[in-house]
């Protein structure tokens, strides 16, 4: 795994667990309403999480562009899905968005290495 990717992945756990022992109610209810949104439905839990990537992108959150990336991954989202879903978002983003597509290349290259 590439070096900013690894280590954006071990520092978000240790934040995480920080968060969890000083604002349980905020994890606790953000992790509510991500678990019963981002599950099979109408969508399958792939295409919510190329939607989510996608709005990670046009947002520019770099977290939110490596979280995803790696459930996209797990989803069973191929490269080329994840790719495409990204330059929707930098359609729809413009520039600003156009230049985080190389937080998602990174992250894609470091995770399936």
């Amino acid at each position: 795994m590439g070096n900013d990717t690894k280590e954006f992945f071990e520092k978000f756990k240790n934040d995480l667990a920080k968060m969890k022992e000083q604002i349980p109610d905020t994890v606790n209810g953000f992790a509510g309403l991500f678990h019963k949104v981002m599950k099979d439905g109408a969508l399958s839990v792939r295409e919510k999480e190329l939607v989510a990537l996608g709005i990670g992108v046009a947002k520019c959150c770099v977290p939110c562009i490596r979280g995803h990336v790696e459930n996209c991954l797990d989803a069973g989202a191929t490269k080329e899905q994840i790719l495409e879903a990204a330059s929707v978002a930098v359609m729809m983003g413009g520039g600003p968005a156009y230049t985080y597509i190389p937080v998602v290349m990174d992250t894609l290259e470091a995770l399936q290495s």
